[in-house]
């Protein structure tokens, strides 16, 4: 069985490990679409929105409405592949450990 030293040695060692994984997602790029490839949102796994690139024929006064809901959509489908690769990420970090849904790392 470990000392108490051991203990807080291994504790500290996860801590860095997930501190480093937080740290990467920002690395992992996803990209949202909507509109059959008309909006498109590129965001990192942590949710940070990196750029939009929008169809030009989008952009006449009249369609303001739809672009706006597009938008909406591929961030809203951005976010979602980012979730799912941020827990792919942080997956390898814990082990595999299921982490309840919105739980924070680290602590």
């Amino acid at each position: 069985m470990p000392n108490m030293d051991e203990i807080l040695k291994m504790a500290q060692e996860a801590q860095a490990k997930l501190m480093q994984a937080q740290e990467d997602l920002d690395k992992i790029e996803v990209e949202g679409v909507s509109g059959g490839g008309m909006v498109k949102i590129r965001a990192s796994a942590k949710g940070r929105i990196i750029g939009v690139d929008i169809d030009e024929s989008l952009l006449a006064p009249s369609e303001k409405q739809m672009v706006e809901d597009l938008i909406a959509a591929a961030i809203n489908d951005a976010r979602s592949k980012a979730d799912v690769a941020a827990g792919a990420a942080m997956q390898s970090v814990t082990g595999g450990l299921q982490l309840p849904p919105g739980f924070k790392m680290p602590f």
